[in-house]
């Protein structure tokens, strides 16, 4: 087990201070203790650059922010450090909405 500094040296960037993930910015190695503001997030598996880990738990049915936007909704409950991906997340990309909310 490794355990690595916080920030984008760590492996992990968190890009928004409202996001619920942070984001792979090197090939993590399942196992690896990553220290993200203050919480340890253990690494599931293997997971390749741009891959999102949880930074905190997320609720189901919850949003799922990245760049302090949603992306998504969790399709089940998402502990800190699970990887959110197509098997736990509802994406938002399929319908596109305008600014105002409706559909464009």
């Amino acid at each position: 087990m490794t355990d690595h500094s916080e920030g984008p040296a760590s492996g992990l960037l968190h890009l928004h201070p409202s996001d619920n993930i942070v984001v792979a910015v090197r090939p993590l190695t399942g196992g690896e203790v990553i220290d993200c503001e203050g919480v340890a997030l253990h690494v599931p598996r293997d997971l390749g650059l741009g891959h999102k880990l949880a930074l905190h738990d997320i609720a189901e049915g919850a949003d799922v922010m990245k760049y302090g936007a949603p992306i998504g909704r969790a399709a089940c409950a998402i502990a800190a450090g699970d990887h959110v991906h197509l098997h736990n997340l509802v994406s938002r990309y399929t319908v596109i909405e305008d600014i105002e909310g409706t559909n464009a």
